[in-house]
């Protein structure tokens, strides 16, 4: 079974606007429309037997309503192949309790992203969250490196990211966007065999801002992008991420062991990110483990 490990869904009542709204500061025309529907459907096109929620808080007051909604459509998201991790802000105070709470309900983890909450990774609030997931046995998927839609500051840079794996030692720690979006020349020099796992979401092909975030056809064409100093600009950088050289390298230099399938959808699209993944010259044990076997292994689950 094909698990993404990395995709995102929205309320249906504001799945539009809030697709609208990412799209605009993104510069990026979604695959899907954000819902859970549109999400099983896309799921469909692509063969993908389970795709992993992770859900952005962006104010410390969506704790509550987030988690509990998100508990309460577990059933019905789950008859959908949908398997919705909990989210969690450094501006929450009562984290400890609900984390605990996660936990108990069988939720398998959490995600953060600093760039949306404007919170460094290796700042306290942070720290002390990824410390309280693991203690409970959650998972943490932090998203990794630049964000493209928010110019400036690098939330999650490498040196944080080392910083946590010093001083929390986290037991689940996945790395969204092979490790640091845009940052892979030095995931490569000093993340590469790390104790964390590496989604391979929003990593791939070129980023049309005309158009689908996918591979497409000229997969053997990627062009890599040099590490940056700043901020992604739509009308000045180049538009492509890695290479399928360069992807495929970083992969076993970190361990195929470690890689976990994702797309980002509905910022990339799924199928074509199936597609791409099967053509490249991993071995038929590589794409088993990496298309799902591993992320089976993270979860705890029978595929």
């Amino acid at each position: 079974m094909i698990i993404d490990f990395h995709t995102h869904i929205f309320p249906d009542r504001i799945a539009d606007k809030t697709i609208e709204a990412l799209s605009g500061v993104s510069s990026i025309r979604p695959a899907s429309d954000g819902t859970a529907e549109g999400l099983s459907q896309s799921m469909a096109r692509a063969g993908i037997g389970l795709s992993v929620n992770l859900p952005v808080l962006t104010r410390p007051e969506q704790a509550d309503k987030v988690n509990d909604s998100l508990i309460r459509s577990r059933e019905r998201d789950m008859e959908m192949g949908i398997l919705s991790f909990g989210g969690m802000h450094p501006g929450y105070g009562q984290y400890r309790e609900k984390l605990g709470m996660l936990a108990s309900e069988g939720v398998k983890g959490i995600k953060l992203h600093p760039a949306y909450q404007r919170t460094d990774l290796d700042e306290p609030a942070m720290m002390r969250i990824i410390d309280a997931a693991s203690e409970y046995g959650l998972i943490t998927l932090l998203h990794a490196g630049l964000d493209i839609g928010i110019p400036g500051h690098d939330y999650s840079s490498i040196p944080m990211i080392l910083r946590i794996l010093e001083e929390v030692r986290p037991q689940k720690l996945v790395l969204a966007h092979m490790g640091g979006w845009k940052n892979w020349k030095a995931v490569g020099q000093y993340l590469a065999g790390a104790d964390v796992w590496l989604d391979t979401a929003f990593v791939m092909g070129r980023i049309d801002t005309k158009g689908t975030a996918s591979p497409g056809p000229d997969i053997d064409q990627w062009t890599q992008f040099p590490v940056p100093s700043g901020s992604w600009d739509p009308d000045t950088d180049d538009r492509y991420n890695m290479t399928s050289d360069a992807f495929l390298a970083l992969c076993r230099k970190h361990g195929t062991d470690r890689i976990l399938f994702g797309t980002d959808c509905p910022w990339a699209d799924q199928k074509a990110y199936v597609d791409a993944f099967r053509s490249l010259p991993f071995t038929k044990e590589e794409q088993t483990a990496i298309l799902g076997g591993n992320a089976a292994t993270l979860l705890n689950m029978q595929l």
